[in-house]
């Protein structure tokens, strides 16, 4: 009986375990993958990457065709290796180099071995392949660039490297992903989904027919295009404005949010990173640490904003009731703060200034005077630094604005926390943080936060996000672009400011950058400017700022402007402001004599300065720093007295 019982128990098992056996190979394919099988190949067909075009409908980016040569390395049989590098223009040193790679890859997924061939290399190829098992050539599509400008906005496609491929399971190695601008940002969208067959061979590795009558193959999916908001031909001019200096250039729609231009200088024209030279350009490109055209000054640049952040100041002001626009104060050549420091000032000694004439002569007496009134408001410094300090975040700054671009940077707004930490807890005054009151101190700005700071001021006290994504194929627009934001000062405070900066062109700093038949309202800005040589801290010729809207009284745009070395604001980035408004109102250039003056003006010499190992002057002569420069106490920015005395 024991004997039958055991019997009966072997054979239920394994008619169990058949069971179980026939259920996984026949009927359950849940779990299945394709690639598992090692009889299965997958052939992959990519899509057409979506196109880029501008505001106006102008195709800036398409494609072209490429070809790459694969690799299965299991698959590979012996060959003559001389002849097949020959016909691949490639050592035999990098045949063994380039098969190495594939198979620690994976020995039985395609990898890419040479990518990129040429029209008459894969004529050639393509007759051949035969010869060699195991290796075959994929059609893939490179980007091809109608534009020669705005790099930086469009970015580039590259292969995947490793941190892709384990950060994302869609990528196999030898593809391409976006890489910078809305090539990275909008990547899901431009690339579409690729499409893929399993072809079954049998034991000796020939094609017999589709796996499993093609119900796991799938058809690609195209990228869509994308339209930006940016303006090609004002792009160009920008960039062209901007050659032999370093700086950017940010223009934003005030009604829309809309990023009209994004300039960094210097920069490169975004055809150098593709095609097979692409390696070696980008690592001339990313090793220049000198003018480092990589780096997005427009977007990642942090500068002190200078005098147009006594707009700011002026707004907080009326805002908190310490001052109103009729508002006066005496300035006699600076201001007199703490134990006998002194904020110079260009204006004339006893000019009575009030807020109008304070912003058109951009006088650092009153702007020191009313951020005094707004912190000493409050009942401690620590107080009233917190309060100015939720007004200026309104404004968007220390913040990343939240636009579409992959790269940013927060800037800074000094909090209470700020001084606590560099003078001890509640041991610091207004007169500690002075500076704050010109756009100089611990405060610091990057340009797209200025321009969009500026069409706040066009808007009155409201803003949308800045943008540079217009359309998608098929698609709307995020949500968060189109809601209109607000900033913690009143609507009726801002005409004063506006009717000031209107006069800073009728009367004031930038009096003689008039455009003829457009109303501009601007501000001129000086930036104090150091660098570390030799681990000592040595100051170099200012920064130009300018900022601007145009028409005062229904805005088109708002532009920053930023040049490095500039001497002061109105001498590069006012021209540099009034020709970009000028060419975008009005198609054209009227003031030829201010773009002659740009185009012919280089800034070389002055970024060479401190590379030379000799003394030097700054600021037209105005300074002369030794070399080295003797050793100095170490002070914070905040304390300095040397402060810009013009923005002219």
């Amino acid at each position: 009986m024991r004997k039958l019982l055991l019997a009966f128990i072997i054979i239920l098992t394994t008619f169990v375990y058949l069971g179980r056996l026939t259920y996984l190979q026949l009927i359950d394919n849940s779990s299945q993958n394709p690639l598992d099988d090692t009889a299965i190949k997958a052939v992959y067909d990519y899509p057409e990457r979506g196109h880029i075009y501008d505001r106006n409908g102008k195709l800036l980016v398409d494609n072209q065709p490429s070809y790459d040569v694969m690799v299965i390395p299991r698959e590979v049989k012996p060959l003559d290796t001389l002849e097949f590098c020959t016909l691949l223009n490639i050592t035999t040193e990098d045949f063994d180099k380039k098969f190495r790679k594939a198979n620690n890859y994976s020995p039985r997924l395609p990898s890419v071995f040479v990518q990129q061939l040429s029209k008459k290399e894969y004529a050639v190829l393509q007759e051949k392949m035969r010869k060699y098992e195991g290796f075959y050539i994929q059609k893939r599509s490179l980007r091809h660039y109608i534009t020669h400008v705005g790099a930086n906005v469009l970015g580039y496609i590259s292969e995947v490297n490793e941190r892709d491929l384990k950060n994302n399971t869609y990528y196999q190695s030898g593809e391409l992903i976006g890489r910078q601008g809305v090539e990275k940002q909008y990547e899901e969208t431009l690339r579409g989904r690729k499409g893929v067959k399993f072809i079954q061979k049998d034991r000796f590795n020939r094609v017999i027919g589709s796996y499993k009558g093609g119900i796991y193959d799938t058809l690609p999916v195209p990228g869509k295009d994308i339209q930006l908001t940016l303006d090609i031909d004002l792009q160009a001019y920008g960039e062209k404005l901007m050659q032999n200096k370093r700086g950017g250039i940010v223009a934003i729609e005030p009604s829309t949010g809309q990023i009209l231009t994004l300039v960094t200088a210097p920069s490169y024209d975004p055809a150098l990173l593709v095609g097979r030279e692409r390696s070696k350009n980008y690592t001339q490109l990313y090793y220049d640490s000198i003018a480092k055209p990589l780096y997005d000054r427009g977007l990642i640049a942090m500068y002190p904003p200078g005098s147009p952040f006594k707009a700011v100041n002026a707004l907080i002001g009326l805002q908190e009731g310490v001052i109103d626009e009729n508002s006066t104060v005496v300035c006699n050549g600076g201001y007199h703060y703490g134990r006998g420091a002194f904020m110079r000032c260009h204006c004339s000694y006893g000019s009575i200034n009030d807020m109008n004439r304070g912003i058109y002569r951009s006088c650092n007496t009153y702007f020191a005077s009313t951020y005094r009134k707004i912190i000493e408001k409050y009942p401690s410094a620590e107080e009233g630094l917190n309060a100015w300090n939720e007004h200026v975040k309104s404004f968007g700054l220390g913040d990343f604005l939240g636009y579409d671009l992959p790269i940013g940077k927060a800037g800074r707004v000094p909090s209470a926390t700020t001084y606590n930490s560099i003078y001890g807890e509640n041991r610091w005054f207004a007169t500690n943080t002075i500076s704050n009151s010109i756009g100089q101190g611990e405060i610091l700005t990057t340009p797209i936060q200025l321009a969009n700071l500026t069409a706040i001021i066009a808007n009155r006290g409201s803003y949308y996000t800045p943008h540079i994504i217009k359309k998608i194929e098929n698609d709307t627009i995020a949500h968060d672009f189109i809601i209109e934001k607000h900033t913690s000062i009143d609507p009726e405070n801002f005409e004063p400011v506006v009717q000031g900066m209107h006069d800073v062109y009728e009367k004031g700093t930038a009096r003689f950058l008039k455009i003829p038949g457009i109303e501009i309202a601007g501000k001129t800005g000086t930036a104090e400017n150091f660098t570390r040589i030799e681990g000592k801290r040595v100051q170099l010729t200012d920064h130009s700022i300018f900022v601007a809207f145009a028409p005062v009284d229904n805005p088109k745009i708002a532009i920053a402007v930023f040049v490095e070395n500039g001497y002061w604001g109105s001498r590069w980035a006012g021209r540099i402001s009034g020709l970009m408004i000028d060419k975008y109102i009005n198609g054209t250039v009227s003031r030829t004599d201010l773009e002659a003056y740009v185009l012919q003006g280089s800034l070389i010499d002055e970024y060479e300065k401190p590379l030379g190992g000799e003394s030097f002057y700054i600021n037209d002569g105005k300074t002369y720093n030794e070399w080295p420069k003797p050793k100095e106490e170490e002070i914070p920015q905040s304390k300095a007295i040397n402060t810009p005395t013009t923005d002219e």
